[in-house]
């Protein structure tokens, strides 16, 4: 009866979902994508891909710095005397960073590739990279100093560097598990930031009054909201254009404007050159909306929001700054910013910042990132 029970359920939540699709579409919306599993929440976000996702800057530091600090513990215990140890650290230096770097890049242009491969293969292929790229350390440090490279010794090489390639996979392998929890809970807020009741059912009772005073002005809030639902059903682990986030933010306010009136005052300031970046999806308008949230609706006179980028060499700074009320009407802003800062780390690792800074006056988040 149970079971018979919760099919008669996921039948009725799928006839809903088809039944607000239609919807939809009498009301001359975009159709909305197909309704996503919430079964296993972050589930595509458990990727065997990321395993083998090394292209940050924070993760090939990691990688070079543990690789030298098992060679020179390693040196320690055989070199008979500081003098030995420098010259064979010196040497070893050479093998262990063109071997490092040059297996870390091969592993990121083979990423997808290795990600299909069921995990025997994918050892034995990382294993094999690691063993071929201390060899050709090996041999460069060879062609450097002009000594012969003996067999034994070549062959010594090739052992410890699928060794290290070996304690390398493994690590990452524990790094993407520990990840695992925090993806989970990264999509757990997205997907409760993405049903607001309270902001959908006002912007329907604010459709509806403009129904009949401006029906464009009305059809303007539905396409806005209906852009904003397209946004927000997206999937978690796509890659989004700063443009992208900075129209969707736009809409957002568009739909604010027109409750708040002459409350809500936004000033923007882009750099076009930014608007290339690579962001994860919502970035910005969770951002805006606690903006709104926590320096608009609780003062009466209303507030002001202000939201800049600027391309910067090889970086791109995001500014979301916003006035504030009372110290104890700032509470909340947690959340959104948690999620935010915790998928940047994912996506850029130490490449990335994520600054709050508080003043009596004003509330700013200031995000840099790669372009």
């Amino acid at each position: 009866m149970a079971g018979r029970a919760s099919n008669n359920n996921s039948q009725t939540k799928r006839h809903d979902w088809a039944d607000s699709s239609n919807l939809s579409g009498v009301l001359g919306l975009a159709p909305l994508p197909a309704q996503p599993d919430l079964a296993v929440p972050g589930s595509r976000l458990f990727d065997a891909g990321r395993v083998f996702d090394v292209c940050h800057v924070g993760l090939v530091l990691r990688a070079v710095l543990g690789v030298q600090l098992l060679l020179g513990l390693g040196l320690a215990l055989a070199a008979p005397g500081f003098t030995q140890w420098t010259a064979w650290m010196s040497s070893g230096t050479v093998v262990t960073l063109t071997g490092v770097l040059l297996w870390l890049l091969l592993l990121c242009g083979l990423r997808h590739q290795l990600a299909r491969w069921r995990e025997p293969w994918q050892w034995a292929a990382v294993l094999s990279l690691g063993a071929l790229c201390a060899s050709l350390g090996w041999q460069l440090l060879t062609l450097a100093s002009e000594e012969p490279s003996g067999g034994f010794r070549l062959v010594s090489v090739a052992l410890a560097g699928g060794a290290c390639a070996a304690m390398l996979l493994y690590w990452l392998k524990l790094r993407e598990r520990a990840h695992r929890p925090a993806d989970a809970l990264a999509r757990l807020v997205e997907l409760q930031s993405r049903i607001r009741p309270h902001f959908l059912f006002n912007t329907l009772n604010t459709a509806m009054a403009l129904v009949r005073v401006d029906p464009l002005r009305a059809e303007g809030v539905l396409e806005d909201l209906s852009e904003l639902f397209r946004g927000a059903l997206a999937d978690a682990d796509t890659v989004v254009s700063l443009d992208a986030e900075v129209e969707l933010a736009r809409r957002y306010l568009g739909i604010e404007q027109i409750r708040h009136g002459e409350r809500l005052r936004v000033r923007w300031t882009l750099d076009p050159a930014a608007a290339a970046a690579r962001v994860p999806p919502l970035l910005l308008q969770p951002l805006v909306e606690n903006a709104v949230r926590h320096g608009v609706e609780p003062n009466e006179t209303g507030g002001e929001l202000e939201i800049a980028t600027r391309a910067q060499g090889a970086e791109v700074e995001i500014l979301v700054r916003n006035s504030v009320g009372a110290p104890s009407q700032q509470r909340g802003h947690g959340l959104a910013l948690r999620n935010v800062r915790q998928r940047l780390s994912l996506m850029h690792d130490v490449a990335a910042r994520f600054e709050v800074t508080t003043e009596p006056q004003q509330f700013t988040v200031r995000i840099v990132l790669p372009r």
